[in-house]
């Protein structure tokens, strides 16, 4: 079955140490940090309540607990192209990881709480395994089964259960996510067992996904149904970024006894560095099947924008990649997912202010216009202001082709990234990027 998972790149490619942040002033509670520009700030307030909102909808009237999000949900059923059955109440580990950071951005830290809560609950109580993983997609809403309940839906017409093998897979950089989110939880409000589950997930990540060969660092994960799962042998830029941040703050958290998480981080940002090419000022995706070939051909934004969005102060050289951002990804007024886009994808498009605020101090209010424009009536921000988009990318190794599309749906990955952007909040560090702070590196 034909499933578009919208908010993660499953078959692309995914740094350097950075402080630990400050805690969470309480006297935050639920109040945006302000930003910079009056167009950026109307924005941080609006996608923080579209979050909020996404909250009280999925909740179901349970106002504490554990708590997935839906990725997914049209802003008028009657109107626009219908939700792809598979998505229908689907909640995206790494649109809950989004949400759940950016709604501490928020000032909401009990609604990141609960979705952090539901994490660490997965972990426990995976329906088939007790190896501490995270699947790529959980059933929205509160959990008040004993188990983690998994997406699908029963066919009365087949008189069967109709699941997605994407979805009860496990992405490697959806398991790194589901880290920082706990990272980030236990920066704002310290707590042993988030630390603790997001060791474990970094310790699944060494034990799963690390390959060896040439270039050294992580493959893609694991696919298909838990009894015939096979292992993602590429490796991907974007993946490995996010193993190097997560990892690297979690040794700086745990102290001495980290070694393990240490050299994790160092093994991730130095495939990093080799995915950096300095006679085209860009990073190379990551590699093919074989784990060793490096993919020249594509570029994925994302790839592109969070090296220098994750440390901001890290390599000089790399803000030279905003470039090729510039010239290859541009679509319009925004930024599209793939080199040579056909549309703006809304979440890349945040990306890009976020990065330009942490590398340049600030992002044009354009940007922040067109992010604005993509309001959805439920307070969520389309995933494109296109029909449709490409990436150029097939969902798994079962897809006969590129079939990995952007559809113009509400979605709670896209409203998660404009919140960080608008209100100036660095996931890959829990800190607040202050608006027109100058870089660290010159111009």
């Amino acid at each position: 079955m034909q499933l578009f998972p919208l908010s993660r790149t499953l078959a692309h490619c995914a740094v350097a140490s950075v402080a630990l942040a400050l805690p969470m002033s309480a006297a935050l509670a639920q109040q945006p940090r302000q930003p910079g520009s009056a167009v950026q700030k109307e924005l941080a307030r609006q996608s923080c309540e579209g979050l909020r909102r996404a909250v009280t909808e999925d909740q179901k009237g349970a106002a504490s607990g554990p708590l997935f999000l839906a990725s997914y949900r049209l802003a008028d059923p009657r109107q626009g192209t219908p939700l792809e059955p598979a998505l229908v109440g689907a909640a995206f580990t790494y649109d809950n990881a989004l949400a759940g950071i950016a709604l501490l951005a928020c000032g909401d830290t009990a609604s990141a709480r609960r979705i952090g809560d539901a994490v660490v609950r997965a972990m426990e109580r995976d329906p088939n395994t007790a190896d501490g993983r995270v699947r790529n997609a959980y059933r929205a809403g509160p959990m008040t089964e004993d188990k983690a309940a998994l997406p699908g839906r029963w066919d009365t017409g087949k008189n069967q259960w109709i699941a997605d093998a994407y979805q009860v897979s496990t992405a490697t950089g959806n398991v790194a996510w589901a880290a920082l989110l706990l990272l980030n939880l236990n920066e704002a409000e310290p707590s042993p067992a988030y630390l603790a589950n997001a060791r474990k997930l970094l310790g699944w990540i060494e034990q799963r996904t690390r390959a060896k060969n040439a270039p050294d660092g992580y493959n893609g994960g694991w696919y298909g149904w838990d009894n015939a799962q096979r292992a993602q042998t590429w490796k991907s830029t974007e993946h490995n970024i996010d193993i190097a941040m997560t990892a690297a703050w979690a040794a700086r958290a745990a102290g001495g006894q980290a070694d393990a998480e240490r050299q994790q981080a160092r093994t991730a940002l130095e495939f990093v560095r080799r995915m950096w090419n300095p006679s085209e000022q860009r990073f190379y995706i990551g590699t093919k099947e074989d784990g060793a070939t490096i993919s020249t051909e594509s570029s994925g934004l994302d790839a592109q924008l969070w090296p220098l969005l994750a440390a901001p102060e890290g390599s000089c050289a790399w803000t030279r990649g905003l470039d090729w951002v510039e010239k290859n990804h541009r679509s319009g007024e925004g930024y599209g997912f793939s080199r040579n886009p056909d549309g703006i994808w809304t979440e890349g498009t945040a990306q890009a202010a976020a990065t330009l605020v942490a590398r340049k101090g600030s992002a044009p209010d354009a940007l922040w216009q067109l992010l604005a424009s993509q309001r959805a009536g439920n307070g969520l921000y389309y995933a494109t202001p296109s029909a449709r988009i490409s990436t150029g990318l097939a969902i798994g190794p079962d897809s006969a082709g590129a079939d990995f599309f952007y559809y113009r749906w509400p979605h709670l990955g896209a409203t998660a990234w404009i919140a960080l952007a608008a209100t100036g909040f660095n996931p890959f560090t829990g800190k607040t990027i202050a608006a027109g702070a100058a870089s660290p590196c010159p111009t």
